[in-house]
């Protein structure tokens, strides 16, 4: 099997999409900033929809390959929302 590369692009609606090189079909990653976040991040959007896509990589590189579904249920059910304000 060949190795694939990934390229982010922005699509034009103005989202930024994670896609194969060699490959035209859906993107693997889409990210949509809404009209205000653009405005604050003031024409630094792909280097936030950058470093949004390495850190979904990074994360998913960490899950572990043996994971106990019926454990993560449970512990669906007795989540308790928590809010961090900044």
């Amino acid at each position: 099997m060949s190795p694939s590369f990934f390229e982010i692009v922005q699509l034009s609606n103005g989202d930024y999409a994670l896609r194969r090189v060699d490959d035209d079909s859906a993107p693997l990653v889409k990210i949509s900033f809404s009209t205000e976040a653009k405005e604050m991040m003031e024409e630094r959007d792909m280097a936030v929809a950058k470093a949004m896509i390495a850190a979904g990589i990074e994360a998913a590189g960490d899950i572990s390959h043996d994971i106990d579904f019926e454990d993560e249920e449970q512990d669906a059910m007795n989540v308790q929302p928590s809010y961090t304000l900044h």
